[in-house]
């Protein structure tokens, strides 16, 4: 009996649906799960009659694998993959390759680049985007490790993932942690994503007084301009749509308005912090997550402070796609890639990555969750300029700024007045403020710290350090 091209560990929705994709491809296809019934089950159903086989144990398992093993691990991220690791290590040789493809911390991944490298295995971190849909039909693809390693399964990746006009949407992304790094800012970017859109939807039901059928109208139109066409934008259309079987009233109002996370969003925010990167609409993304799970409080907080009463707002109509709302979901939607791109620079250069800024707008175009038109100006836009050091400084994102700051400003206007929260918009509108304006306030807090703790200055009319003695 031959041996297999590609071996899989971990049979859970993402794992069947990237094996069925090799598969596809031409990849016969070895599987394991650490329960067997699960395994079976498979075989038995969606993996009948393709060529996949299981195995009972990870002896077994290596062993039905073609020289050099290709092996993708899609199991929990942290202990359990270790543990894995530590499982299978074993039974490996010379030239075998392991990729985990979880949601992995990156430093997690720049240990085990190390320790398994230095056995002569490889190991590569991926980061994978698209959903289930995706990992089935084509997903975005984020490799980091050893350019050896990769060069390994590049055929196999460039045939899974999905397909754009400019090639497949995997590249190899750098050394170490990388790939699975520009997975965590990827998962940023979409904290902050699908917050703008919730505040859309938020000012159009409690401003405007719109129904889910109106409102998914102006998702729709939306998803027809260069601005707003996206996956996100798409599915929410259809999650707005969308009726409960049982009565046929709108499914999403008898959701519980408590969103849930796994860990990325806050990766992301702790390492723009740890690199001096501001992103003040992904950090508002994470935190309205975190006020979204304290529903109880919520719940008593109105009862004590009261309820707010809403009246209906000028703000556009369904024929011109609610024009300031627009204006304030496409400058904050530019702001949260604006955000995950400066983070991914410092950590090129901080991690000597050496990420390649075009490629990774490029592998982003399809199949991941973030996939947009707005990509194709974003790879445009540092191929015109490779150190460009913020989107917004682009002429066309400038541009759009210029256009639609006004919209913004009403918005948040309007939306503080009726006290609905919208903190992606509004951290929105404080970072552009912020980043046009050449003076801030700091001069002051400059002077408070040396004040109380002699900490320094400098001044704009002489250079060096200076201290004052500011209570005589």
């Amino acid at each position: 009996m031959s041996k297999a091209h590609f071996g899989l560990v971990g049979l859970g929705v993402m794992g069947e649906n990237l094996v069925l994709n090799a598969e596809r491809n031409g990849f016969s296809s070895v599987v394991f799960n650490r329960t067997y019934s699960k395994t079976e089950a498979f075989l038995k159903g969606r993996g009948a009659y393709k060529a996949i086989s299981g195995a009972v144990d990870i002896k077994d398992f290596v062993n039905k694998l073609e020289r050099p093993r290709r092996i993708l691990m899609m199991v929990k991220a942290g202990p359990a993959t270790d543990a894995v690791i530590q499982q299978i290590s074993p039974f490996l040789e010379e030239g075998d390759l392991l990729i985990d493809g979880g949601n992995s911390l990156f430093s997690d991944t720049e240990r085990r680049v190390e320790e398994l490298e230095s056995k002569s295995f490889g190991y590569i971190g991926m980061g994978v985007s698209g959903g289930s849909k995706g990992a089935l039909e084509g997903p975005s693809m984020m490799p980091g490790g050893t350019k050896a390693s990769y060069d390994a399964i590049e055929s196999l990746l460039t045939k899974m993932a999905a397909q754009v006009e400019d090639g497949p949407c995997v590249t190899y992304i750098g050394p170490g942690g990388s790939g699975h790094f520009v997975k965590t800012v990827h998962n940023g970017i979409e904290y902050g994503l699908e917050q703008i859109l919730a505040e859309g939807y938020d000012l159009m039901k409690r401003l405007c007084g719109m129904n889910c059928e109106a409102i998914a109208d102006v998702f729709q139109f939306w998803n027809s301009s260069e601005e707003l066409s996206s996956y996100l934008v798409e599915i929410t259309e259809i999650c707005l749509r969308t009726k409960d079987p049982e009565d046929g009233s709108d499914l999403v109002e008898k959701i519980m308005d408590k969103a849930g996370q796994k860990g990325t969003g806050l990766w992301t925010v702790v390492s723009a912090l740890q690199l001096g990167a501001s992103v003040p609409t992904i950090y508002a993304s994470l935190n309205a997550r975190v006020m979204s799970s304290m529903k109880s409080q919520r719940e008593k907080a109105e009862s004590i402070l009261g309820s707010k009463s809403f009246s209906n707002s000028n703000l556009g109509s369904i024929s011109d796609g609610m024009a300031p709302i627009m204006d304030a979901v496409t400058l904050s939607t530019i702001a949260s890639y604006a955000q995950g791109m400066e983070i991914l620079k410092l950590a090129s250069e901080e991690y000597n990555y050496n990420l390649h800024m075009p490629s990774i707008a490029q592998i982003w175009k399809g199949g991941c969750i973030i996939r947009s038109t707005l990509l194709k100006r974003i790879q445009d836009a540092f191929k015109r300029d490779s150190q460009l050091p913020n989107l917004l400084l682009d002429p066309w994102f400038a541009n759009q700024v210029t256009l639609r700051l006004p919209g913004l400003t009403r918005v948040v206007s309007i939306a503080n007045q009726a006290g609905v929260p919208v903190p992606c918009f509004s951290s929105t509108l404080d970072y552009i403020n912020s980043y046009s304006s050449s003076r801030l306030p700091q001069n002051l807090v400059q002077a408070m710290r040396d004040c109380f703790g002699s900490h320094t200055y400098e001044r704009i009319d002489k250079t060096g350090a200076f201290h004052t003695d500011w209570i005589k």
